[in-house]
């Protein structure tokens, strides 16, 4: 029988970024199912087909196991996630413009139909 550690789930792109070996699922996308939407392991694994329990199971494991270190590592995502969603807020491509104009138009078509 083949026992693995918990490390040999993972592999560590940089310090902020850890994925799921034989995935591209970071453990944050994990971690965040369980801890902010209280998802049950089974339902994260159904969620994520890629995904086996025993992988779900491993990473919560892991947070448990080091609790501070990965809530500095949640923390440290969300700002992340925030500072490029303001990045992208601030510099939008021109297709997402001509969205945003198309949509005006649409609902301005939409106000003087009613």
């Amino acid at each position: 029988m083949i026992t693995q550690t918990l490390q040999d789930y993972f592999y560590v792109v940089s310090e902020n970024d850890i994925r799921l070996k034989g995935t591209t699922i970071g453990i944050e996308t994990i971690l965040n199912d369980y801890i902010n939407c209280g998802s049950s392991p089974e339902e994260i694994a159904l969620t994520y087909p890629s995904l086996s329990l025993e992988q779900v199971y491993a990473t919560i494991l892991y947070y448990l196991q080091n609790q501070e270190k990965m809530t500095d590592y949640m923390k440290n995502w969300l700002q992340h996630g925030y500072i490029m969603r303001e990045q992208q807020r601030k510099n939008s491509p021109p297709v997402s413009d001509k969205l945003k104009q198309l949509r005006k138009e649409r609902q301005k078509l939409r106000t003087n139909e009613s």
